[in-house]
């Protein structure tokens, strides 16, 4: 009997959904950023929402990775780990990277994810290119 009580936590945790962005957000898809702040962004930059607590994407120059446990609508990245490549958007990257780790809001809908920081930013990503 003490095992079935035990095990109890173990079940539940199974049947608890997902309350963060990739539980709202399709799980196999790349979101491309086609706005950045109200001007198209010129360069290539995803994200993904892979499984409960990461977002994965891809910078101008490099691939990232970093965590995200806030519930849905709400997005807490954390420290963005990302691969160290030069390339000549090297610059839009940091713009970029400092961009996405200061958003504090997500919204899902569609083809499309927008984040937005409490100072009025905003980052629009399409899943079809731009």
């Amino acid at each position: 009997m003490l095992r079935f009580f035990l095990s109890i936590p173990i079940l539940l945790a199974g049947c608890l959904k997902d309350e963060t962005v990739s539980g709202y957000a399709d799980p196999g898809a790349t979101y491309h950023l086609v706005e950045m702040d109200g001007a198209a962004f010129n360069a290539r930059a995803t994200i993904s929402f892979p499984e409960q607590g990461s977002i994965t994407g891809k910078g101008p120059c490099n691939s990232y990775g970093a965590s995200q446990s806030a519930p849905y609508p709400w997005v807490d990245i954390g420290a963005i780990r990302a691969t160290r490549a030069a390339c000549s958007d090297l610059t839009l990257e940091i713009e970029f990277f400092a961009a996405l780790s200061g958003m504090s809001q997500i919204e899902t809908f569609g083809d499309t994810v927008i984040l937005r920081d409490d100072a009025g930013r905003e980052m629009i990503f399409r899943t079809s290119q731009p």
